[in-house]
């Protein structure tokens, strides 16, 4: 299944720092993409504590939850895509094959919510 993800996200020069504190270094416009994002997702669970507050009718808080869940597990796919298409291939050119253990591990957590 193909990602609709901005090809300019994750230009060749990628984002992944393989030292070994591992950080990773995304290009400002992905850092933006993705702090924005982050910054919606903050209102969402801000907006859930309020309805949850002012007493709301459950199932449009489960609604609102589930929206928010939806809009991390995009941000995860962002972060997922730029991981396999920048750090992952660079490791396997370099002959670290332990990261395909790493990136399956990684699946297994995602695909557990």
């Amino acid at each position: 299944m193909a990602m609709n993800i901005d090809k300019d996200l994750f230009p060749e020069d990628n984002g992944c720092d393989l030292s070994s504190d591992r950080k990773s270094h995304h290009s400002e416009q992905v850092k933006k993409n993705l702090v924005t994002r982050l910054n919606r997702i903050e209102g969402q669970i801000r907006g859930i504590k309020g309805l949850i507050e002012r007493d709301t009718y459950c199932d449009d808080v489960i609604t609102q939850i589930s929206a928010t869940q939806s809009a991390l597990n995009s941000v995860a796919k962002i972060l997922l895509e730029g991981h396999l298409k920048n750090c992952v291939v660079e490791r396997i050119q370099d002959g670290e094959m332990e990261v395909v253990d790493e990136v399956l591990v990684t699946i297994q957590k995602l695909m557990k919510k």
